[in-house]
């Protein structure tokens, strides 16, 4: 293997990118434009949920408890409902998630120390906004009751909670890093599986196969362009999540250029190998597409907890490399983890790069079929 070969292949693919606005546009361009994309449009946090009251007591007490509700920040009381038709309207409708049922003698009960009743109707429709707006509400009421009660009731149990890691417990942190993974997959194997297919339908693939240039050169040369080239969209996205979205980085930042660095070779060599074996630039960034968004997005941790999948699917995702590198960005940026704690999503990740780059060489063959 002769380095001057091989500089000469970069050479030739960099004045190629240059040369094509298209690709400057995707290779530069994209990853920002689906960070801003996903980063805002994603989100699990549920805030301002709508809210319908229906007041039958109208006490001191009843707007007490909707004050409570409307301070918390989790819920907007839009509507006073002033029958009971109001609230099967306005959630049929949608225009609320959450309707308030005081009925008239909740004041009363609760000077006479009686327990007093609160019907709470929530729109089930969406069950993970429904779940959550059940846990507000319960939190809400307890803080009400231990407020009116006052030194009347003495916990059993004194708990101080602690929240580590994400204590304003935003989506945005834990979502935004991984988002980085599934970006970098995408672009990086897209980018890649159309080098090789390129030169087979401009034709100047039999020029390079008849110079004494070796395989391994060849792809080295193909894939290095691309590695600085997503090795700057990295360094990019880390700013964007850091000063724009707010995202803490704990964690060292030359560890996490050094895991994207490992992460990128391993996927551009995958986009390498998909570009020899389609050999049409259509087909391989539809394959590129298929193969890494999806199981990026769906298989690797970054939106869904893989304890919580089915069995089958929790064995397919250690075939998946953006799992790895999820767990590693994850866990430099919320948690600051060191590189012992990271040592076997490392050593994954190298093995699936050395692995698909061993297979690229083989798959491709110096001559005309």
């Amino acid at each position: 293997m002769k380095l001057l070969r091989i500089k000469a292949i970069v050479k030739k693919e960099l004045i190629q990118i240059w040369r094509d606005p298209l690709s400057l546009a995707m290779a530069f361009l994209m990853p920002v434009i689906l960070l801003f994309i996903f980063g805002y449009a994603i989100s699990l946090d549920v805030n301002n949920l709508t809210t319908i009251v229906y007041d039958r007591d109208k006490s001191s007490l009843s707007r007490e408890l909707i004050s409570g509700f409307s301070e918390s920040g989790y819920f907007s009381v839009i509507y006073n409902a002033e029958r009971q038709d109001d609230i099967d309207k306005y959630i049929d409708s949608g225009r609320v998630r959450v309707a308030l049922w005081i009925p008239e003698d909740f004041s009363k009960n609760l000077i006479t120390g009686k327990k007093a009743e609160l019907q709470v109707i929530v729109d089930g429709s969406d069950s993970n906004i429904a779940t959550i707006a059940l846990g507000y509400i319960s939190a809400v009421s307890e803080l009400y009751s231990k407020r009116i009660m006052g030194s009347l009731i003495t916990p059993v149990i004194d708990y101080r909670l602690r929240v580590w890691y994400n204590p304003e417990l935003k989506s945005r942190n834990f979502i935004t890093p991984g988002l980085i993974a599934v970006i970098m997959a995408v672009i990086a194997a897209l980018l890649t599986s159309l080098t090789i297919a390129r030169e087979w339908e401009r034709g100047t693939m039999e020029q390079l196969i008849s110079t004494p240039i070796k395989t391994p050169e060849l792809i080295l040369g193909k894939l290095i362009p691309y590695f600085i080239i997503g090795f700057i969209d990295v360094m990019m996205s880390v700013l964007i999540v850091v000063y724009l979205f707010q995202v803490p980085l704990v964690g060292n930042v030359f560890l996490l250029m050094a895991f994207s660095s490992l992460f990128l070779f391993g996927s551009l060599s995958f986009g390498i190998l998909i570009s020899i074996i389609a050999r049409s630039q259509l087909v391989a960034s539809q394959i590129a597409m298929v193969t890494t968004f999806l199981p990026a997005f769906l298989l690797s941790g970054f939106m869904f907890a893989i304890s919580n999948m089915p069995q089958p699917l929790q064995i397919l995702t250690h075939i998946i490399p953006a799992r790895y590198f999820v767990t590693m960005l994850k866990g430099i940026f919320l948690k600051g983890n060191t590189f012992t704690l990271l040592m076997m999503e490392t050593v994954l990740l190298s093995i699936f790069g050395v692995v698909v780059f061993i297979i690229a060489n083989k798959k491709f063959k110096k001559r005309i079929i």
